[in-house]
């Protein structure tokens, strides 16, 4: 974690901001407290598919869903 003060942050934003992309934390003090913190964003999550999509990549199986999870829970997983 990088600190810098508020006047430092000022003059190096661009620079502050690369390292918060790369994945670093910079936290920016005022009269040596901190103030603010930078960091890096999160990625947005992709969209999933239909479930039409979701079941078309999913492998056939012969035994029914509810049977299997029938046998599972009577051999106690």
């Amino acid at each position: 974690m990088v600190t810098v003060s508020l006047a430092e942050a000022k003059a190096r934003l661009s620079a502050l901001v690369d390292k918060a992309e790369a994945g670093e934390e910079i936290v920016i003090t005022r009269h040596g407290k901190p103030v603010a913190q930078l960091s890096p964003a999160k990625k947005p999550k992709l969209a999933v598919g239909s479930l039409a999509e979701i079941r078309a990549k999913l492998p056939y199986s012969k035994v029914p869903s509810a049977a299997l999870l029938r046998k599972m829970r009577d051999e106690g997983y």
